[in-house]
């Protein structure tokens, strides 16, 4: 039995996706949620074989939700479901160790046969992703990822001051003090 927990914040899609894979014989969902700290608590204590998640949430980088699930419970395989069919996107996934990459717009058989094959341990791409410009942008961009070196909490802080929120806000949103946020900023 795939043991599956969904990560999306849509309620509508997780409904939608679990009863695909819960119709399946071999798949159960023991977990979905909305937002990701409770999936990683979840994922950490409840070790799934798959997680299927969302790259795009509002209040997260599904990037980093990846990460931090792969540090969480490094035995779950994970499935990213996702509307965007860039190749910066599937890079960003595939380096944060997500084996598989679905669009969304794909039929419900696909998902069904990417959670097998990531389940497996093996790669799956969407067919419905542009493989050329993915392999032109993998060549391109072979050195390292600058983004990679920042710790997740930095990712965090950084992400908000692109997003334009000052030291106090960010400060709230992440409860952390002010001088914390400045000091993350530096790094």
């Amino acid at each position: 039995m795939i043991r599956i927990i969904l990560v999306d914040d849509h309620a509508l899609v997780r409904e939608g996706v679990g009863r695909l894979l819960e119709a399946q014989r071999d798949m159960r969902i023991i977990g979905s949620f909305g937002e990701g700290r409770t999936a990683i608590r979840f994922a950490a204590s409840n070790e799934p074989d798959v997680a299927v998640i969302d790259i795009a949430m509002p209040h997260e980088s599904g990037i980093d939700l990846a990460r931090q699930l792969r540090e969480a419970s490094p035995d779950t395989h994970l499935l990213v479901l996702s509307m965007h069919a860039n190749p910066e996107y599937v890079h960003q996934a595939l380096l944060a160790d997500a084996l598989g990459y679905v669009v969304k717009d794909s039929a419900g058989s696909v998902l069904v046969e990417a959670v097998r094959a990531v389940h497996a341990g093996q790669r799956f791409l969407s067919d419905s992703l542009d493989h050329k410009a993915l392999q032109r942008h993998l060549r391109s961009s072979e050195r390292e990822d600058p983004l990679s070196r920042l710790s997740a909490r930095e990712r965090q802080v950084l992400r908000h001051t692109v997003e334009g929120r000052t030291i106090v806000e960010t400060a709230k949103r992440l409860g952390l003090s002010p001088k914390s946020v400045e000091t993350y900023r530096s790094r």
